[in-house]
C-alpha cells in the first residue's frame, strides 16, 4: 500500500547534483536515439503520463527528458477543462483521440486521471462514479497495451507542500514566470490533503503501475525519469528496418 507521506520528496544526500545532471543529459541523448528507432520501426507506441500538483515540474520534465528528441514522431498534449463537446461524450472520448499511433511517442501533461482527481476533490462526482471511472481507466490502458503495442510510463511528480509554496511564489516574483501564474493554483492548494488522499487512491488502484518521482530537487527528477524512460525504450527490443530494394 502506497502512502505518500512515507516517501521523501527530496534527492538522497549521497548523490551529487553535478554528476546526476551529466548522467541525465547523456541518457536524454540515448532516449532521442531510441525515439528515432521507434519512429523508423513503426511497431510500438509510447505514452508518457505526467501527473502532479500545480508547480510539480511537468513542463520542465518534458524539456529536460525529451528535449533532444526529434519533433517528428513526438507530441505533447496538455489537458485542461473539457469543452462543451467533450462534456457531451464519455470522459475518455477526448483522451482516446490523442493516444499514440505506432511509431509515435505522446506525452500527456495531466491526463485522464484528472477525472478521478479534481472532480473527486471538489465533490463533482460521487465515490461510486470514481470507482467505475477507475475500472474504465484500467481497461483503457490495457487496450492500449495489448491492441496497439503501447508502452505506458506513468509518473507521479511527488512535491512537498512547502516546496509548492516556493514554486508558486516564484511565479509572482520572477517576470520570466509571470505567464505561469494562475490564481486558481493557490485556491487548489487549500485542498492539499484531499488531493493527497485522491492521488494515493489512484496510485494504489491503477493496474499499470506508477513511478513516484521526488521533485523538490528538479535535477533529481530528471535523473530518475531519464533512467526509467531509457530502460523502458530499451526493453522494447527495437531494430532498425532493413533496406528496401
Amino acid at each position: 500500500m502506497i502512502k505518500l507521506a512515507n516517501i521523501s520528496t527530496k534527492a538522497p544526500e549521497d548523490l551529487k547534483k553535478k554528476d546526476a545532471r551529466k548522467i541525465s543529459r547523456d541518457r536524454a541523448t540515448q532516449i532521442a536515439y531510441l525515439h528515432q528507432q521507434l519512429v523508423a520501426e513503426g511497431k510500438h507506441s509510447v505514452l508518457i503520463i505526467l501527473q502532479g500538483m500545480d508547480s510539480s515540474g511537468k513542463d520542465g520534465a518534458m524539456r529536460n527528458v525529451f528535449g533532444p528528441c526529434s519533433p517528428f514522431g513526438l507530441r505533447a498534449v496538455g489537458w485542461k477543462k473539457p469543452t462543451d463537446e467533450e462534456f457531451a461524450h464519455d470522459f475518455l472520448w477526448r483522451i482516446h483521440k490523442e493516444a499514440p499511433a505506432k511509431g509515435e511517442m505522446v506525452i500527456f501533461n495531466r491526463s485522464h486521471y484528472e477525472d478521478v482527481l479534481i472532480q473527486r476533490v471538489h465533490g463533482w462526482i460521487d465515490e461510486e462514479h470514481v470507482a467505475k471511472r477507475m475500472d474504465s481507466i484500467n481497461a483503457f490502458e490495457k487496450l492500449l497495451q495489448y491492441d496497439n503495442n503501447t508502452l505506458i510510463l506513468k509518473f507521479y511528480l511527488h512535491l512537498s507542500h512547502e516546496q509548492q509554496e516556493e514554486e508558486l511564489q516564484e511565479r509572482l516574483d520572477d517576470p520570466t514566470k509571470y505567464f505561469k501564474h494562475n490564481p486558481g493554483d493557490w485556491e487548489e492548494r487549500k485542498h492539499w490533503d484531499k488531493y493527497m488522499a485522491a492521488y494515493e487512491d489512484v496510485l494504489n488502484k491503477s493496474e499499470v503501475p506508477w513511478h513516484i518521482i521526488p521533485v523538490d530537487n528538479r535535477w533529481y527528477r530528471d535523473y530518475l525519469m531519464t533512467d526509467i524512460v531509457l530502460k523502458g525504450l530499451e526493453g522494447l527490443g527495437m531494430e532498425w528496418p532493413e533496406l528496401k530494394e
